[in-house]
């Protein structure tokens, strides 16, 4: 079905249909709502470079992937957060673009993209802190929304996060209340924005009670599954280890689960978990009662609310821009309990 018939069986003008169906504001909720579903219906799917030529957009969505593996974005994860965003992307009529370069190159392909008009605007993931991205991106004037934060940018810029300080604050206290003082941490690299909150949120909570930081049980690497056992397992054996262990990762508490089973101990008995959850799809956190006790934001709708951020700032480029702060569930699995010997 093209437009032209879609538009004489719903009795409304070519003109409308079209508009209706670009998002136009000049056109009512409802009327909007009507001609969606009625597209839907029939088996209509507008022209978008044609509109795109209409209205000098490409309804594109940029995502620069590193080729560095030494990158947190360079995971599984990814997966579920663009899964998100093109959901979102779909519902608002933009398509996503992808493309792969040296950490290098980033820039460079930033401008490449503003110069070629290949996408209206980008997604920044994996903030650094002072991460150079945000000022390149806002001196060139492309749109853009980050999928974190960089401590150190005082320009104003799209954002949405998760409060990683307060959830490893809050996990900290948790496990410092059911008696644990040996608590380790394995964090991903902290140059990432998230993995220094997390970190910065850990201490706090230790510092609070009076409880002397360890730098030997502060563990800090690319989160995956090998470096979750290599490091619990390490530490298992030292001549203090640790009664309880903070992770900042699902994949990497598996492996940190797979040492403490190797070394004869329980989970939830002898050594407590706590890990952070991004609930994706394909790696379930156990089902009615989760595996892990963890503290749990979906990346998946992480994703949406990114997609939906940037894509307000390109309808509206004279908006200021949009942050938001995720508050993440702690929710109690069988991964925890109290410290051995304590009352």
């Amino acid at each position: 079905m093209n437009l032209k018939e879609l538009s004489e069986k719903l009795g409304i003008s070519q003109t409308t249909v079209s508009r209706a169906l670009g998002g136009y504001p000049e056109v009512s909720e409802t009327t909007r709502q009507s001609i969606e579903a009625a597209a839907q219906r029939y088996g209509y799917f507008p022209n978008r470079r044609a509109a795109g030529l209409a209205t000098g957009r490409s309804n594109m969505i940029g995502h620069i992937l590193p080729k560095s593996t030494q990158h947190e974005m360079v995971n599984p994860i990814f997966g579920d957060f663009v899964a998100g965003a093109v959901e979102t992307y779909s519902s608002r009529g933009f398509e996503m673009f992808l493309s792969q370069v040296s950490d290098q190159d980033e820039g460079a392909t930033y401008r490449r993209l503003l110069q070629t008009a290949v996408v209206d605007g980008v997604i920044v993931q994996g903030p650094r802190a002072n991460d150079p991205r945000i000022q390149t991106l806002t001196e060139m004037g492309l749109p853009f929304a980050v999928h974190g934060r960089s401590s150190g940018v005082n320009v104003p810029y799209n954002w949405v996060d998760v409060n990683n300080k307060s959830s490893f604050l809050r996990a900290t206290e948790f496990l410092l209340d059911l008696g644990h003082r040996r608590i380790a941490l394995i964090n991903g690299f902290e140059d990432m924005d998230f993995a220094m909150r997390r970190r910065n949120g850990y201490i706090a909570g230790l510092q609070n009670r009076g409880i002397e930081i360890d730098p030997s049980i502060m563990k800090s690497q690319e989160m995956t599954e090998i470096y979750g056992y290599h490091q619990t397992r390490d530490m298992l054996t030292s001549d203090n280890p640790p009664t309880a262990i903070l992770v900042s990762s699902l994949i990497s508490a598996i492996g940190v689960r797979r040492a403490i089973e190797e070394a004869g101990l329980t989970m939830g008995k002898d050594v407590s978990v706590i890990t952070h959850d991004d609930e994706l799809s394909y790696l379930r956190n156990g089902e009615t009662v989760p595996i892990f006790t963890a503290t749990r934001s979906s990346v998946r709708d992480a994703g949406k609310h990114v997609a939906n951020i940037l894509i307000d700032q390109i309808e509206n480029p004279n908006s200021l821009p949009q942050t938001q702060l995720l508050e993440a569930q702690l929710v109690v699995g069988r991964s925890t309990g109290p410290a051995p010997g304590s009352k």
